[in-house]
């Protein structure tokens, strides 16, 4: 049995990936993974594969048991591993308890790692590992401090992990969009000083990010920004000094 495993798919990119596993129909199951059950219900709804959901809160390590059991007791091939699950919280190292570091730091950076640990003993050729990244690492982003600080962890280990996993066929993408339109926004502004990034333009769509990064991972290219901005954003972090482009960016999210 091949499964496509989808981490975040209650909503945003993770729904969005696991309703794109569905339409390639070469699974025999999509398994997905998100805290709110009743979504994760309302998914199966949509799907012609067969969806297996798992709600768990992976900020919980006993999670990774879980999921390590199951894939243990269905001795399955892992055809495709989508790491969406993720958050931010705006706000300056002040604004910010330790709860909402630590869980940004678990989920977005120690949950990836582990989840990709598990499945790439089940992968073989042919595999597909997207992991979802940001724009935001490409520079540190005073006011957005840990969640871009975590999105770079995400980015270099995702492209060291693709050169380790050279002439194995399995391809490799960290994908570094802009703003999503999605739930995102609004849980990253719940916080202490939910204005400290006061805009978040330009919005991409899920889908635009999910057909584009889908695309970008069937060339094996490392990094899907998908979209000119990120791009730029990639490149210009490459020739401006963090230094200045912090400077740059503390302009930016005041307006």
């Amino acid at each position: 049995m091949k499964i496509a495993l989808i981490t975040g798919a209650s909503s945003g990119l993770g729904r969005d990936y696991a309703l794109a596993a569905d339409r390639d129909g070469i699974y025999d199951e999509i398994w997905v993974v998100a805290r709110r059950r009743e979504r994760l219900q309302e998914l199966e709804l949509d799907c012609r594969t067969p969806v297996r959901p798992f709600a768990l809160d992976l900020t919980e390590r006993s999670a990774i048991a879980v999921l390590y059991g199951a894939l243990e007791a269905a001795d399955c091939e892992v055809g495709m591993l989508v790491n969406a699950a993720g958050f931010a919280k705006f706000g300056n190292c002040d604004d910010m308890t330790l709860e909402e570091v630590d869980s940004m730091i678990e989920l977005n950076c120690r949950a990836l790692v582990d989840l990709t640990q598990v499945c790439l003993k089940r992968m073989g050729r042919g595999g597909r590992i997207i992991q979802v990244a940001s724009s935001a690492s490409f520079i540190p982003m005073p006011g957005l401090n840990v969640y871009a600080a975590s999105k770079a962890f995400v980015r270099s280990y995702t492209r060291a992990l693709r050169f380790e996993l050279r002439g194995r066929g399995i391809r490799t993408t960290a994908v570094c969009p802009v703003w999503i339109k999605t739930e995102f926004v609004q849980v990253a502004r719940d916080t202490a000083n939910g204005q400290t990034v006061k805009h978040t333009w330009p919005q991409l769509s899920s889908k635009h990010v999910v057909r584009w990064s889908r695309l970008i991972n069937r060339i094996n290219y490392p990094i899907a920004t998908c979209c000119i901005t990120g791009a730029l954003m990639r490149i210009v972090s490459k020739v401006i000094p963090d230094s200045l482009m912090m400077w740059i960016w503390e302009g930016l999210r005041r307006i």
